[in-house]
C-alpha cells in the first residue's frame, strides 16, 4: 500500500489518481479515504490529480496512540502534502476533514494553497459555550463517547441513518450505503475514533478561518443532522471574506453519497472557475 511516514515514522496511506491540477481530500469522522471514491474517479476523468488519505487511526493507517487531535491531523496532512511535493492545490475537507484544512491553514498557511473547500464542515466550532450558545450541549459529545464505548459496531448502524438522513420520511438511501458506513467506521481504531470526537467538537478554528487568503467554497446540506448548518457553515461564511456558498435544501451530511452528482458538478465548477 502507498504511504508516507510522519515526522515521528507514523505510516500514513493515500491513494493518488489522476494527472493534472491537483485536489486533496480530507474525509469525516469515523470513515477514511474510500467515502470520497465518487469524487475521486469522477475528477481524475475531469483533468485532475486527487489525492486522499486516511487520517490517522482510521482506514489503512497506523493506529496511533498519540496525535489524536486537530493540529496532529494537520501535520499529517502537511506531510503527505510535502512527501509528495504538492503545490497549487485545492484542499477539500468533509466534516472533520473540513476542520483538519482549517486547521492546516491556520498552522501552514497557503503557501500550497490555491483554493479551499469547506463540505458539511465542522468549522468554526461545534460545542456549545458562552461564546457559543447556538453550538451543541457536551451531553451531546458526551453521549456519543459512552454509545461509541459501549457498542461501537451498533453505533455506527444507528449513525449512518442520520448521517445519510435515512431516518427521514420519504427517503431513499440504499442498504449498500448503509453497509458502508458502518465497514468504513469499523476499520478506524477504537482509541482513536473516541480521541477524534473531542476534535472535531471542542477545537475552536475561528482563528484559523481569518487566515484563509484563497478563493473558499462553503458547501453544506439544509438538513444536516450531524454538523448543524446553523452553527458551521452559516458562521463560516461570515468568517472567511469574500468565501461562496453553496446550500443543499432538504440534504443530510452526507452528501457524497445521496448528492453525488450535483455535488460533482459544483466541485468541478468551482475548480475551473
Amino acid at each position: 500500500m502507498p504511504t508516507i511516514a510522519t515526522r515521528e515514522g507514523h505510516e500514513i496511506y493515500y491513494k493518488d489518481w489522476g494527472q493534472g491540477p491537483v485536489v486533496t481530500f480530507s474525509h469525516g469522522w469515523p470513515l477514511n479515504a474510500d467515502a470520497w471514491d465518487g469524487q475521486l474517479l469522477f475528477l481524475a476523468q475531469n483533468g485532475f490529480r486527487v489525492v486522499a488519505h486516511d487520517r490517522r487511526g482510521h482506514g489503512r493507517s497506523e493506529q496511533t496512540s498519540s496525535g489524536n487531535d486537530m493540529d496532529g491531523y494537520a501535520d499529517d496532512l502537511a506531510a503527505v502534502m510535502e512527501a509528495l511535493d504538492l503545490h497549487g492545490v485545492t484542499m477539500v475537507g468533509h466534516s472533520t476533514g473540513g476542520g483538519e484544512v482549517a486547521r492546516y491553514i491556520g498552522r501552514y498557511g497557503t503557501g500550497r494553497v490555491a483554493k479551499a473547500v469547506l463540505f458539511a464542515a465542522v468549522p468554526p466550532t461545534m460545542l456549545q459555550t458562552p461564546a457559543n450558545p447556538e453550538g451543541l450541549p457536551m451531553a451531546v459529545f458526551d453521549g456519543l463517547r459512552a454509545a461509541l464505548v459501549r457498542d461501537r459496531s451498533q453505533f455506527y448502524r444507528d449513525l449512518a441513518q442520520q448521517f445519510y438522513g435515512a431516518n427521514r420520511p420519504g427517503a431513499k438511501v440504499s442498504q449498500g450505503v448503509i453497509d458502508q458506513f458502518w465497514l468504513w467506521s469499523m476499520q478506524a481504531g477504537l482509541k482513536n475514533a473516541f480521541d477524534c470526537i473531542r476534535a472535531f467538537s471542542e477545537t475552536d478554528f475561528t482563528a484559523d478561518l481569518k487566515a484563509f487568503d484563497v478563493p473558499t467554497l462553503i458547501l453544506h446540506g439544509e438538513d444536516d443532522q450531524i454538523v448543524p448548518i446553523h452553527d458551521a457553515a452559516h458562521k463560516s461564511a461570515l468568517l472567511i471574506e469574500h468565501a461562496k456558498a453553496i446550500y443543499y435544501p432538504g440534504a443530510p451530511h452526507g452528501l457524497m453519497s445521496t448528492h453525488a452528482d450535483q455535488l460533482n458538478a459544483d466541485l468541478l465548477a468551482f475548480l475551473r472557475s
